[in-house]
Parts: structure tokens; C-alpha cells; sequence
């Protein structure tokens, strides 16, 4: 059986897990609660318009958005009234990512009206003290979907897959809300041992700045800042 390790190693006690859908987040979310302790607070994905949405239903995509934006809300507010005993909360998504999908589907119209709501609801979000991303190409993200997605994800286009990829990198790579860790997260596997162990390294190495972390199993000589 696996050991937990000393939560006081890691000093962030809010961590936000992101990446595009299949990148294995809420996977490695779950590993970070049983390896460094802590509360998991995951995405509701429940959303009635999403599949209309998928289907390219004219009207759909402002709905669906509000429905994401209105459930992460209220569910990160809840946060700050959180128990006092919960040392760590470790999340499967970040709240300002919302955007991401907003700028993606929303018309010129429609994005006025969701950033003025977006405004007022995120003055009143809790703010994660380390960011990790996992990030994975278009390929990783299309053979998942294969392997893995349902009929609604199968159902995307490429090129909808394509702009999200480009979308999140783009936002990553210009986010500075946090401490962020970049994981080149293409093969990395939250199932076998070495490739834990060597995150949490990462992990406990990491100060308030930016890195851009590969793996041990691409040959990678660690993190870049």
C-alpha cells in the first residue's frame, strides 16, 4: 500500500488541477488528497444544455456557459466557509478557465452580457495559492477520445478540439494569478509510482514562480523556469 506523505512538506494549502477535458486532472487531483492530504472539490460537470450545445443548437452555448459559470460559483464560494479542520483543498479546476470556453463559443453580443456577470462573481471567489496545468497536444487529446470519450465527445469536431488546446496553452502561458506548474503531461501516468513520486518532488521544490515541468519518462532533465 502506498504511503502518505507529510502534508507540511507542500506549503500551498489551495491547489487548482487544470487541463483540457481528458488530461487526467481529476485523476491527479485524487493522487495529491491521498499522497499530501487535503479536501477534493471537483468540477459539476451536470449541465442540461451541453449536449444541445455539442449538437451546434443555435442559442445553446450562452446557456451552457452560464450554467458552467453559475455552478463553479457558488460551489467556490462555498469554499471560503469551509470546515476549519480542512488543512488543504485540492481542486479539479480553476475558476478563471471558464473564460477559456466563453471566448471559444459566445458571440461579440453575448460575451458583454457573460463578463459583466463574470465580473461581479469572481470578486468573491477564494484564489488557489498554486496553479498546476497538465498539458497535453491535440494528438494525446484526439487518441483519448477514442479510446476513452462518449458518444458526445466523439461527436467534436477537430477543429473545436484544436482552437480549446490552443486556447488553454495561450491562457497558461500568460497566467500569472498564482505560482504556476506546466506539466508536459502527454504520457505521464498518475497510476505508476516514479512518475508520482517524481511530481511531488516538483512540488515541494516549488516557490512563487513559474515553472515548466517534463517528466522523467520523456527524458526530461526537470523544470524549467
Amino acid at each position: 500500500m502506498m504511503g502518505m506523505t507529510s502534508a507540511p512538506e507542500i506549503p500551498f494549502k489551495h491547489i487548482a488541477v487544470e487541463g483540457v477535458f481528458r488530461s487526467r486532472k481529476t485523476q491527479l487531483v485524487n493522487v495529491l488528497a491521498q499522497r499530501i492530504g487535503g479536501k477534493v472539490v471537483l468540477d459539476n460537470a451536470g449541465n442540461p444544455y451541453l449536449k444541445d450545445f455539442y449538437n451546434e443548437r443555435e442559442g445553446t452555448a450562452f446557456l451552457a456557459q452560464l450554467v458552467f459559470l453559475a455552478n463553479r460559483y457558488n460551489q467556490q464560494v462555498r469554499l471560503l466557509q469551509r470546515d476549519l479542520f480542512v488543512d488543504r483543498v485540492i481542486c479539479d479546476y480553476l475558476f478563471e478557465k471558464d473564460k477559456i470556453y466563453a471566448y471559444q463559443t459566445l458571440s461579440d453580443d453575448e460575451l458583454l452580457v457573460y463578463e459583466k456577470i463574470y465580473g461581479i462573481l469572481a470578486e468573491r471567489v477564494p484564489k488557489p495559492d498554486l496553479v498546476i496545468y497538465l498539458q497535453i497536444s491535440l494528438g494525446s487529446l484526439t487518441r483519448r477520445i477514442a479510446r476513452e470519450g462518449d458518444s458526445v465527445e466523439k461527436n467534436i469536431s477537430e477543429k473545436y478540439l484544436e482552437d480549446i488546446v490552443e486556447a488553454f496553452d495561450y491562457f497558461f502561458f500568460n497566467y500569472q494569478g498564482a505560482p504556476l506548474l506546466v506539466v508536459k503531461a502527454d504520457d505521464i501516468d498518475f497510476g505508476r509510482e516514479e512518475d508520482v513520486l517524481d511530481l511531488l518532488d516538483q512540488l515541494r521544490d516549488m516557490k512563487k514562480a513559474s515553472l515548466y515541468y517534463v517528466p522523467q519518462s520523456y527524458g526530461g532533465k526537470g523544470p524549467k523556469k
